[in-house]
């Protein structure tokens, strides 16, 4: 192996680790918070408390209202995964991702390259799980918003580019950007034929929202310690340190091989 490639494998390792400590860091954070929220409420003041109560779970409570519409082809228990690939793939990548996730975004940049190589090659299918990890965290909509935008996007057959298109324009974890439809349709824009006026009513009217909202408690259901959560064929993949795009490639190339 050259010096290169494992200065490039040591660089994608490294960047992700430094995601993972971000996302920790914010958890502490948080954590904090509500330790001296609870101090203050002693103090006469709960109604701090309830407000950092209801940014912990959920934002407005729209996104759990009405029944939960399933995009287009979703697939899986309560249809709650959105699959990208062919059904005859051996291995199957299963990402529980935020958009607002800086960790999330690192782990596309390091890995897409190497998942659509293989998705387009028919050996993988990946099935996205989306989550509002963040808005809890953080406060606001713009994980639910991107979302359900994202589920409007498979509505129209256009999941895995507007995907990308998300990622690659990410806000700042503490810009809650995402939370405003205008934006996610100026960005809609950037993938050919999206926005339709399907499209943006769907966008404007939060039409996935709860299935969104049932989505994210799964997640929470499932134990999963953070976003993204990447499994393959259920092992955790992203927990593992000597993870790398090649060696994701060797291992799914070897599954298809039989």
């Amino acid at each position: 192996m050259s010096e290169k490639n494992r200065d490039g494998k040591r660089t994608a390792r490294e960047r992700l680790a430094v995601e993972r400590e971000k996302q920790k860091s914010a958890q502490k954070r948080r954590r904090a918070l509500i330790v001296g929220a609870s101090v203050v409420g002693v103090l006469g003041l709960a109604a701090v408390i309830g407000v950092i109560a209801a940014n912990s779970g959920k934002d407005d409570g729209s996104d759990s209202a009405g029944p939960a519409v399933a995009p287009s082809g979703a697939k899986g228990k309560d249809a709650l995964a959105i699959p990208v690939g062919k059904e005859s793939a051996r291995s199957t990548l299963t990402v529980w991702e935020d958009f607002r996730c800086p960790a999330c975004q690192a782990f596309e940049t390091a890995y897409r390259p190497v998942i659509r190589e293989l998705t387009d090659a028919g050996q993988l299918k990946v099935e996205y799980h989306l989550v509002t990890l963040i808005d809890g965290n953080m406060g606001g909509t713009g994980s639910r918003n991107a979302a359900n935008a994202a589920a409007c996007a498979q509505d129209a057959g256009k999941f895995r580019a507007f995907h990308d298109v998300l990622y690659e324009n990410q806000p700042k974890e503490t810009e809650d950007a995402f939370a405003q439809n205008s934006k996610l349709l100026d960005l809609a824009g950037k993938v050919d034929g999206l926005v339709t006026p399907a499209f943006r009513n769907c966008v404007q009217d939060g039409t996935h929202n709860s299935w969104v909202a049932k989505s994210h408690q799964a997640f929470q259901a499932g134990g999963f310690s953070g976003t993204p959560t990447v499994l393959l064929d259920g092992k955790n993949i992203y927990q593992d340190q000597t993870m790398t795009p090649a060696k994701l490639k060797q291992q799914v190339q070897e599954a298809a091989k039989g």
